[in-house]
């Protein structure tokens, strides 16, 4: 029995009977073999910064912190192929040397590549798909053990599936993405009322290239946060700028984070993100001021078409509830779920929700296409668990 694993929040610990890090493929080819043949299960594990029990297992956890690292870049057509194990920040200075950058990234850069993918992981901005968006090709480990390659060009649903997979195609050992040439950006933080916030919201969404902003319970204040070309930058004058700087944009879109906190996220309609935010700060304000000082987060992304993307064809808007590790969350949350539920919001995969399949496959219209593709892939859940088989098949 290996020793008990938990997320970086603490609220996700579990005990697998053996955690595994293999260093090369063949290695891993062998792992899957070695598992396949007792009939066990494998997840594969990255930063734990998610917080539901995507990777948690009483089998065998294999982590991919050795396989780390840009495989190469081709700078004319602005590609990559990364191994999944890179932490974001990490390819983010690699990249740089090969003056190329990500598109976009979240609050957080501390998470492995593939993790991020795989659960949709996204920053702000309205014309800016989530992480997942840049995959162009994988490079995997199926469950028979094979070493499979597939791309965009020749097999674009099989990429559609790949994108956000939580884990349950296959292993990643390689992963081609999209960039962009090496650029810069001019980061502004603002402070300003809620009212002076949503009148403007319209516009604040759309003049600024990366947008978002902090809502604080406690002062009824929000935050707004703006990234921008060098020359073009924001000018708010219903706000008081706090702070400012530029820099490469992977040095500034992200900051660190040291402060460890759980965390539901929703992922609505662009249009019914600000009913939705009025009606989440009413049940705050109301329920849950004395309890919870953290901040609520609104960002937007473009939509994709990835088949379970929580931005499938449609822009959204997404919600982000917070609190302290170590303190009572669920309750807050499930109070806050419904809301969440009511303007057809689909949860962040790695972030708290209740959800299951009898509700999920109601958001994605391609929820059973991806299901063919995984059985397919996996007919004897090597991949799977008692979560997953909850979260993906339910009570059929």
């Amino acid at each position: 029995m290996a020793k008990q694993w938990e997320n970086w929040s603490g609220s996700l610990q579990f005990s697998p009977e053996q955690l595994e890090k293999p260093e090369s493929v063949g290695e891993l080819q062998q792992l899957v073999g070695e598992v396949a043949n007792r009939s066990g299960t494998i997840r594969v594990v990255g930063r734990g910064h998610s917080s539901t029990p995507l990777v948690a297992t009483d089998d065998t956890l294999v982590s991919l912190e050795n396989f780390g690292g840009v495989l190469s870049t081709d700078r004319e057509r602005c590609e990559a192929w990364v191994r999944p194990g890179t932490m974001l920040k990490d390819m983010g200075e690699e990249l740089l040397e090969a003056d190329l950058a990500v598109h976009n990234l979240g609050d957080v850069n501390v998470q492995h590549l593939g993790g991020a993918v795989g659960t949709g992981t996204h920053g702000t901005g309205k014309n800016l798909g989530n992480l997942s968006t840049m995959v162009l090709g994988v490079k995997m480990i199926t469950a028979d053990g094979e070493v499979i390659e597939r791309h965009i060009e020749d097999d674009p649903d099989f990429l559609r599936a790949a994108r956000v997979s939580l884990g349950t195609l296959g292993i990643f050992v390689a992963i081609r993405i999209q960039l962009l040439p090496a650029y810069q950006l001019h980061r502004q933080e603002w402070c300003t009322g809620v009212e002076e916030c949503m009148e403007h919201l319209d516009e604040l969404i759309e003049e600024n290239r990366n947008f978002d902003f902090y809502w604080y319970p406690r002062s009824d204040e929000v935050k707004l946060r703006t990234l921008n070309p060098p020359g073009e930058s924001a000018q708010i004058p219903y706000a008081d700028l706090l702070k400012e700087g530029q820099d490469w944009a992977p040095n500034i879109i992200s900051k660190a984070r040291h402060l460890p906190f759980d965390e539901m996220e929703y992922c609505l309609p662009a249009e019914a993100g600000p009913s939705a935010f009025r009606a989440v700060r009413e049940r705050i304000l109301k329920e849950h001021r004395r309890t919870v000082g953290w901040r609520t987060l609104y960002r937007t992304t473009a939509s994709d078409d990835a088949m379970l993307s929580s931005s499938y064809n449609r822009p959204t808007v997404t919600l982000s509830l917070h609190q302290n590790a170590g303190l009572e969350f669920w309750d807050f949350f499930r109070d806050m779920e419904p809301i969440f539920q009511a303007h057809e919001g689909r949860p962040h995969w790695g972030k708290k929700h209740t959800l299951r399949a009898e509700e999920l496959r109601k958001l994605y219209p391609e929820w059973e296409t991806f299901q063919k593709i995984r059985r397919d892939l996996d007919p004897r859940g090597l991949w799977m668990t008692d979560y997953l088989r909850d979260l993906f098949e339910g009570r059929l």
